[in-house]
């Protein structure tokens, strides 16, 4: 089944009826181009609000309206990972949830490489504090070495992960 409805976050109205009790999935706006076969996957049967946050800040507000106002039966994020523009729209669900005070299932999800991971509510929340993110770093230095693999801008810089 195709997805149900397919909107932009900031142009839909907060108390939409179709977000009643719908399985809505929260996705940034280039996946559905840079990553056809996983949108349709994960888009499959929900109501899909897309989002760009480097061009659409702050989206809390309008999430938090939207819990508030309706009662969606659950929702996933799904964004590309390392990008700081897309982790605010993971950052903004949770915040939204917290600060309309909902109970509402939600799960994140990242492509890296192709690949769709889940991403723990945790670790959304680590990522805010760098000082945490630096002894995670110092308590486990492996995670540089995969840093360098995966962050493309340190391998085109040529610097090879240090800064």
């Amino acid at each position: 089944m195709p997805h149900k409805v397919c909107a932009k976050l900031m142009e839909s109205w907060a108390k939409s009826p179709f977000l009643d009790g719908a399985d809505v999935l929260v996705v940034g706006e280039c996946v559905q181009n840079a990553y056809p076969e996983i949108f349709a996957r994960m888009s499959d049967g929900k109501v899909v609000l897309t989002a760009c946050p480097e061009a659409e800040q702050p989206i809390f507000g309008k999430l938090a309206s939207m819990l508030t106002s309706t009662h969606p039966n659950r929702i996933e994020v799904l964004t590309v990972d390392c990008s700081p523009d897309c982790y605010t729209l993971h950052a903004g669900v949770n915040e939204a949830v917290y600060v309309s005070g909902s109970s509402v299932p939600h799960r994140h999800f990242v492509i890296l490489n192709g690949k769709v991971n889940e991403v723990s509510h945790e670790a959304i929340r680590l990522s805010r504090y760098l000082t945490l993110t630096q002894k995670a770093i110092e308590d486990n230095p492996d995670l540089v070495r995969l840093l360098n693999e995966y962050s493309l801008e340190q391998k085109r810089a040529g610097t090879g992960g240090r800064s």
